[in-house]
Protein backbone atom coordinates (compact mmCIF):
# COMPACT_ATOMS: atom_id res chain seq x y z
CA UNK A 1 0.00 0.00 0.00
CA UNK A 2 2.69 2.25 0.68
CA UNK A 3 4.47 1.20 -2.23
CA UNK A 4 1.51 2.47 -4.37
CA UNK A 5 1.08 5.75 -2.40
CA UNK A 6 4.84 6.95 -3.33
CA UNK A 7 4.27 6.06 -6.72
CA UNK A 8 0.98 8.06 -6.91
CA UNK A 9 2.78 11.31 -5.16
CA UNK A 10 5.94 10.64 -7.52
CA UNK A 11 3.65 11.03 -11.22
CA UNK A 12 1.51 13.70 -9.38
CA UNK A 13 4.98 15.54 -9.34
CA UNK A 14 6.20 14.55 -12.73
CA UNK A 15 2.67 15.96 -13.64
CA UNK A 16 2.92 19.41 -12.02
CA UNK A 17 6.48 19.31 -13.35
CA UNK A 18 5.04 18.97 -16.93
CA UNK A 19 2.40 21.26 -16.58
CA UNK A 20 4.58 24.25 -15.04
CA UNK A 21 6.81 23.57 -18.10
CA UNK A 22 3.79 23.85 -20.31
CA UNK A 23 3.22 27.56 -18.55
CA UNK A 24 6.31 28.60 -18.84
CA UNK A 25 7.20 31.67 -21.59
CA UNK A 26 8.40 30.02 -24.58
CA UNK A 27 11.51 32.45 -26.08
CA UNK A 28 11.11 32.43 -29.77
CA UNK A 29 13.43 35.61 -30.22
CA UNK A 30 17.28 35.33 -29.21
CA UNK A 31 20.67 36.42 -30.44
CA UNK A 32 19.75 40.68 -30.51
CA UNK A 33 20.35 42.78 -30.40
CA UNK A 34 19.10 44.00 -34.28
CA UNK A 35 21.72 44.47 -36.85
CA UNK A 36 21.33 48.44 -38.33
CA UNK A 37 20.33 46.63 -41.64
CA UNK A 38 17.83 45.01 -40.07
CA UNK A 39 16.81 47.80 -37.93
CA UNK A 40 13.03 48.06 -40.24
CA UNK A 41 12.71 44.38 -40.80
CA UNK A 42 9.96 41.99 -39.36
CA UNK A 43 11.13 39.36 -37.06
CA UNK A 44 11.76 36.08 -39.13
CA UNK A 45 10.48 33.88 -36.66
CA UNK A 46 6.66 32.25 -36.59
CA UNK A 47 4.28 34.44 -34.13
CA UNK A 48 3.07 32.57 -31.00
CA UNK A 49 -0.50 34.46 -30.47
CA UNK A 50 0.05 33.53 -26.85
CA UNK A 51 -2.65 35.51 -24.78
CA UNK A 52 -1.03 36.81 -21.35
CA UNK A 53 -4.58 38.17 -20.10
CA UNK A 54 -3.71 36.89 -17.08
CA UNK A 55 -0.52 37.85 -16.45
CA UNK A 56 -0.41 40.13 -13.14
CA UNK A 57 3.19 42.22 -14.42
CA UNK A 58 2.12 44.32 -17.33
CA UNK A 59 3.75 48.01 -17.38
CA UNK A 60 1.07 50.58 -16.39
CA UNK A 61 3.04 53.62 -15.91
CA UNK A 62 5.31 54.94 -18.19
CA UNK A 63 7.60 58.52 -18.86
CA UNK A 64 7.65 60.41 -22.10
CA UNK A 65 5.97 63.03 -24.43
CA UNK A 66 2.70 63.92 -22.24
CA UNK A 67 0.53 63.77 -25.44
CA UNK A 68 1.29 61.41 -28.35
CA UNK A 69 2.25 62.39 -31.81
CA UNK A 70 -0.54 63.43 -34.28
CA UNK A 71 -1.31 63.12 -37.92
CA UNK A 72 1.53 60.58 -38.75
CA UNK A 73 0.23 59.83 -42.30
CA UNK A 74 -0.05 56.62 -41.38
CA UNK A 75 2.61 54.23 -39.24
CA UNK A 76 4.05 52.94 -42.64
CA UNK A 77 5.09 56.45 -43.01
CA UNK A 78 5.74 57.64 -39.72
CA UNK A 79 7.79 54.15 -38.68
CA UNK A 80 10.84 55.31 -40.63
CA UNK A 81 11.15 58.37 -39.41
CA UNK A 82 12.64 59.65 -35.98
CA UNK A 83 10.27 61.22 -34.51
CA UNK A 84 12.77 62.49 -31.39
CA UNK A 85 15.16 63.81 -33.35
CA UNK A 86 12.82 65.80 -35.48
CA UNK A 87 11.05 66.80 -32.08
CA UNK A 88 14.18 68.19 -30.35
CA UNK A 89 15.88 69.38 -33.55
CA UNK A 90 18.81 66.85 -33.40
CA UNK A 91 19.87 67.41 -29.70
CA UNK A 92 18.37 63.78 -29.03
CA UNK A 93 17.27 60.92 -31.18
CA UNK A 94 15.25 57.63 -30.27
CA UNK A 95 18.70 55.81 -29.84
CA UNK A 96 20.42 58.29 -27.62
CA UNK A 97 17.02 58.68 -25.67
CA UNK A 98 17.18 54.74 -24.53
CA UNK A 99 20.60 55.65 -22.89
CA UNK A 100 20.15 56.59 -19.26
CA UNK A 101 22.56 60.14 -20.62
CA UNK A 102 20.04 60.97 -23.14
CA UNK A 103 17.30 60.26 -20.55
CA UNK A 104 18.68 62.50 -18.29
CA UNK A 105 18.76 65.09 -20.88
CA UNK A 106 15.05 65.48 -21.07
CA UNK A 107 14.81 67.09 -17.49
CA UNK A 108 16.12 70.45 -20.06
CA UNK A 109 14.88 69.37 -23.80
CA UNK A 110 11.21 69.86 -24.46
CA UNK A 111 9.37 67.62 -27.55
CA UNK A 112 8.08 69.79 -29.66
CA UNK A 113 6.65 69.06 -32.73
CA UNK A 114 4.86 71.66 -34.80
CA UNK A 115 1.33 72.21 -34.04
CA UNK A 116 0.34 69.65 -36.75
CA UNK A 117 1.67 66.89 -34.96
CA UNK A 118 0.87 67.42 -31.36
CA UNK A 119 2.61 70.74 -30.75
CA UNK A 120 4.75 71.42 -27.69
CA UNK A 121 5.32 68.08 -25.69
CA UNK A 122 6.14 67.94 -21.83
CA UNK A 123 8.07 65.05 -20.31
CA UNK A 124 6.18 63.13 -17.53
CA UNK A 125 4.72 59.83 -15.81
CA UNK A 126 1.47 58.54 -17.41
CA UNK A 127 -0.36 55.76 -16.63
CA UNK A 128 -2.10 53.31 -19.10
CA UNK A 129 -4.40 50.14 -18.81
CA UNK A 130 -3.12 47.44 -19.89
CA UNK A 131 -6.66 45.84 -20.60
CA UNK A 132 -7.70 48.65 -22.74
CA UNK A 133 -7.59 47.81 -26.29
CA UNK A 134 -7.32 51.62 -27.02
CA UNK A 135 -4.79 52.81 -24.26
CA UNK A 136 -2.62 54.47 -26.84
CA UNK A 137 -5.04 57.48 -27.48
CA UNK A 138 -4.85 59.13 -23.81
CA UNK A 139 -7.16 62.06 -24.55
CA UNK A 140 -6.48 62.95 -28.24
CA UNK A 141 -6.80 61.67 -31.87
CA UNK A 142 -7.75 58.04 -31.74
CA UNK A 143 -5.67 57.27 -35.54
CA UNK A 144 -2.48 58.13 -37.61
CA UNK A 145 -0.21 58.84 -33.66
CA UNK A 146 2.63 57.70 -32.66
CA UNK A 147 3.06 56.85 -28.67
CA UNK A 148 6.95 56.54 -26.71
CA UNK A 149 6.98 55.18 -23.39
CA UNK A 150 10.16 54.70 -21.47
CA UNK A 151 10.85 52.43 -18.29
CA UNK A 152 13.97 52.16 -16.10
CA UNK A 153 14.96 48.52 -15.44
CA UNK A 154 17.20 48.53 -12.30
CA UNK A 155 18.90 45.13 -12.35
CA UNK A 156 21.27 43.48 -9.47
CA UNK A 157 23.41 42.16 -12.07
CA UNK A 158 24.51 41.86 -15.60
CA UNK A 159 21.45 39.24 -16.53
CA UNK A 160 19.43 37.47 -19.35
CA UNK A 161 15.56 38.88 -19.09
CA UNK A 162 12.46 37.99 -21.30
CA UNK A 163 10.27 40.75 -22.37
CA UNK A 164 6.74 40.51 -23.51
CA UNK A 165 5.30 43.34 -26.09
CA UNK A 166 1.38 43.48 -27.28
CA UNK A 167 0.71 46.45 -29.76
CA UNK A 168 -1.24 47.63 -32.47
CA UNK A 169 0.24 48.45 -34.89
CA UNK A 170 4.22 49.10 -35.49
CA UNK A 171 5.94 48.45 -32.33
CA UNK A 172 10.20 49.04 -32.08
CA UNK A 173 11.98 48.59 -28.50
CA UNK A 174 15.45 50.14 -27.99
CA UNK A 175 17.34 49.50 -24.86
CA UNK A 176 20.45 50.96 -23.48
CA UNK A 177 21.10 52.34 -27.16
CA UNK A 178 20.61 49.23 -29.12
CA UNK A 179 17.85 48.14 -31.34
CA UNK A 180 15.91 44.91 -29.54
CA UNK A 181 12.73 44.59 -31.84
CA UNK A 182 10.89 45.90 -34.68
CA UNK A 183 6.93 44.69 -35.89
CA UNK A 184 4.92 46.17 -38.34
CA UNK A 185 2.20 43.73 -37.53
CA UNK A 186 -0.35 43.93 -34.86
CA UNK A 187 -0.35 40.93 -32.02
CA UNK A 188 -4.23 40.72 -32.53
CA UNK A 189 -5.41 42.35 -28.75
CA UNK A 190 -4.12 44.12 -25.56
CA UNK A 191 -2.62 41.39 -24.14
CA UNK A 192 -1.46 38.91 -26.44
CA UNK A 193 2.21 38.39 -27.39
CA UNK A 194 3.92 37.29 -30.54
CA UNK A 195 7.23 37.11 -29.84
CA UNK A 196 8.77 36.84 -26.36
CA UNK A 197 12.51 38.26 -26.99
CA UNK A 198 15.72 37.40 -24.98
CA UNK A 199 17.35 40.83 -23.69
CA UNK A 200 20.74 41.69 -21.92
CA UNK A 201 20.33 43.66 -18.56
CA UNK A 202 23.46 45.45 -17.65
CA UNK A 203 24.14 45.54 -13.59
CA UNK A 204 22.05 48.84 -12.52
CA UNK A 205 20.46 51.20 -14.89
CA UNK A 206 18.40 49.84 -18.07
CA UNK A 207 16.56 52.35 -20.32
CA UNK A 208 13.80 50.73 -22.12
CA UNK A 209 12.34 52.99 -25.30
CA UNK A 210 8.65 51.83 -26.86
CA UNK A 211 7.40 53.58 -29.73
CA UNK A 212 4.21 52.27 -31.20
CA UNK A 213 2.81 53.56 -34.46
CA UNK A 214 -0.93 52.96 -34.87
CA UNK A 215 -3.12 54.22 -38.07
CA UNK A 216 -6.76 52.92 -37.64
CA UNK A 217 -8.95 50.58 -35.19
CA UNK A 218 -7.65 49.03 -32.06
CA UNK A 219 -4.23 51.20 -30.66
CA UNK A 220 -2.34 49.71 -27.71
CA UNK A 221 1.03 49.68 -26.65
CA UNK A 222 1.83 46.96 -23.76
CA UNK A 223 5.17 45.35 -22.12
CA UNK A 224 5.74 42.87 -19.20
CA UNK A 225 9.12 40.76 -18.50
CA UNK A 226 9.63 37.26 -17.45
CA UNK A 227 8.42 36.53 -13.59
CA UNK A 228 12.09 36.44 -12.33
CA UNK A 229 13.08 39.96 -13.60
CA UNK A 230 9.76 41.67 -12.31
CA UNK A 231 10.76 39.83 -9.19
CA UNK A 232 14.71 40.74 -8.94
CA UNK A 233 14.45 44.18 -10.44
CA UNK A 234 12.84 46.80 -9.81
CA UNK A 235 11.39 49.15 -12.96
CA UNK A 236 10.31 52.87 -12.59
CA UNK A 237 8.40 54.72 -12.88
CA UNK A 238 7.10 53.45 -9.39
CA UNK A 239 5.01 55.78 -7.31
CA UNK A 240 6.12 58.74 -9.06
CA UNK A 241 4.00 60.54 -11.10
CA UNK A 242 5.58 63.80 -12.88
CA UNK A 243 9.10 64.43 -13.81
CA UNK A 244 10.35 66.02 -10.92
CA UNK A 245 9.64 62.65 -8.98
CA UNK A 246 10.54 60.29 -11.77
CA UNK A 247 13.98 61.53 -11.55
CA UNK A 248 13.39 61.82 -8.00
CA UNK A 249 13.04 58.15 -7.41
CA UNK A 250 15.75 56.90 -10.05
CA UNK A 251 18.40 59.69 -8.57
CA UNK A 252 20.35 56.47 -7.33
CA UNK A 253 20.30 54.26 -9.90
CA UNK A 254 20.98 56.73 -13.09
CA UNK A 255 24.71 57.10 -12.90
CA UNK A 256 26.40 60.77 -11.93
CA UNK A 257 28.17 62.23 -14.81
CA UNK A 258 32.01 63.17 -13.73
CA UNK A 259 32.61 66.65 -12.40
CA UNK A 260 34.42 67.26 -15.50
CA UNK A 261 31.58 67.21 -17.34
CA UNK A 262 29.73 69.82 -15.05
CA UNK A 263 30.46 73.21 -17.74
CA UNK A 264 29.61 70.70 -21.04
CA UNK A 265 26.25 70.03 -18.87
CA UNK A 266 25.59 73.93 -17.80
CA UNK A 267 26.25 74.86 -21.37
CA UNK A 268 23.76 72.26 -22.62
CA UNK A 269 21.40 73.38 -20.21
CA UNK A 270 21.70 77.00 -21.60
CA UNK A 271 21.71 76.33 -24.97
CA UNK A 272 18.71 74.22 -25.09
CA UNK A 273 16.51 76.72 -22.74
Amino acid sequence: MMKKFYSFVLILTLVAGISHIALAQKVNMKGGPLKEADWLKNPGEAALNESHAGEKTWITKWYGPDGNYENNGTFQVSSRRDLIDEGTNGKLTEVSLSTAAGLQKTQNIKMEWDKKHGGTREWTVFELNPADGNNMNRGGPADNIDTYGIVVVAAPKDMKAVMSPAHDDHAQIWINGEKWYNNSAWTGAAQEVDYNIEVNLQKGANVVLYRVGESGGSAYINLHFDDNTHKVAKIYPDKSDNQDSFFKEVAGILPVEPVGKLTTRWADIKRNR
